[in-house]
């Protein structure tokens, strides 16, 4: 992923260095079917050449993958049919958003159908289904607990399946099961006593921010994420985050500290990474308490760019510029068409589409109190046609 990243930006040489590094630890992890594994890479070593016009490691490599071909009985010269690939896909889909999550349901049940007692295979399909139900709210949990159960029994210290898991329990028991919500917590715990993963420790100071843990707990889990990886732009988003959730209880003087120190995350955050839109976002609510104009600034620039933009920037922009709009401004109609335009976008994340739905029909009750009915109704009408039930049955046709 960070070599194709790094040859959008043709950056060839850090390409090739990042698909060294990858084809290292794939010998390290899979030294006894190296080359059922490698084949993609070898695959993206000879797309890069080929970019840098050297045809003589182009041929170095394309021999590399007609040999294996070759090997596996394929009757294709370049080109080969197995379970592997599918799963590299699936992994992929995975790392660009849980949006593709769908997708990647698809890739693991191909590959489980090539070799269904797989681990791998088996916990990516188990993480796939994860992150549909993440992005699907109105989805029941419980098929996606039973997956994730799963892959604990076969492999009891997979971190990553240990903090999904116990984020499921705790979406499933908010109204309280203390027995459950007390494994949810110990799982937690464990991955964050143990764990040296930084993108699984952000998951776990999600739900620390979630479980009847603490902020400061979440906040100390990002910082030794940090310390892990200090280039990764969303720890100090995710740190920005909970900076926020502890001003909402803070006294006056402990507030401006907090808002500081959330400032300073999210503008840390866009320093490793620029164009993150949810930061520009975020730094522009908290500068909203004091610089009106400049805010504005920041919401006009963002739509400038909104047609490069991922569906759910899209969404989460018209999202802040519509509660901007009528809680700084007073500009209930300038709102209700951000909502509008937000919510007509189909895709994005579920997330997002909910906020903007909830925002809507506030906004239906807000005109009907003023004696605009049909105004309300209308709204109400619009937002019954839009958020339809988008959700669907990916699962359909099998494990």
């Amino acid at each position: 992923m960070k070599a194709y990243l790094h040859h959008l930006q043709e950056d060839y040489s850090e390409a090739l260095k990042s698909l060294q590094e990858a084809e290292e630890v794939l010998q390290e992890d899979h030294p006894t079917n190296i080359s059922r594994q490698v084949l993609v890479t070898y695959g993206n070593f000879a797309w890069i050449y080929y970019l840098l016009t050297n045809y003589e490691k182009v041929e170095h490599y394309l021999e590399k993958i007609h040999k294996i071909c070759q090997a596996l009985s394929s009757p294709e010269p370049y080109s080969v049919a197995i379970p592997e690939i599918q799963a590299q896909k699936g992994w992929s889909l995975l790392t660009w958003g849980f949006r593709n999550g769908p997708e990647a349901i698809k890739c693991f049940q191909l590959a489980l159908r090539g070799d269904e007692s797989n681990r791998e295979f088996q916990a990516g399909l188990a993480y796939s289904v994860y992150a549909f139900c993440c992005l699907n709210l109105e989805e029941d949990m419980k098929e996606t607990q039973t997956f994730l159960e799963e892959v604990l029994v076969r492999q009891p210290q997979n971190a990553e399946a240990k903090v999904f898991l116990a984020n499921v329990i705790w979406i499933k028991n908010q109204r309280g099961v203390k027995e459950e919500l007390e494994r949810a917590k110990s799982l937690v715990e464990d991955v964050v006593q143990n764990s040296l993963n930084p993108e699984v420790l952000r998951n776990a100071a999600k739900v620390c921010v979630s479980l009847p843990l603490s902020l400061s707990q979440a906040i100390s889990v990002l910082k030794k994420a940090i310390a892990l990886s200090p280039s990764y732009h969303l720890l100090y988003y995710d740190l920005g985050l909970c900076y926020k959730k502890q001003m909402k209880k803070a006294s006056p003087g402990k507030r401006e500290e907090l808002v500081a120190a959330a400032i300073e995350s999210f503008k840390q955050s866009l320093e490793k990474d620029p164009a993150s839109v949810f930061s520009q976002l975020e730094l522009a609510k908290l500068y909203g308490e004091k610089s009106l104009a400049y805010v504005e600034e920041i919401y006009q620039n963002l739509m400038e760019d909104l047609p490069k933009l991922s569906q759910r920037c899209q969404q989460a922009i018209y999202l802040h510029w519509g509660d901007f709009l009528l809680h700084k401004k007073g500009k209930k109609e300038e709102a209700l068409e951000m909502y509008t335009k937000g919510l007509q976008i189909s895709g994005g994340h579920g997330k997002e589409r909910w906020l903007l739905r909830g925002r809507l029909l506030s906004l239906a009750k807000l005109f009907q109190e003023e004696s605009q009915g049909d105004q309300a109704k209308a709204i109400r009408e619009m937002v019954g046609s839009l958020y339809g039930d988008e959700s669907g049955r990916v699962l359909q046709g099998g494990k």
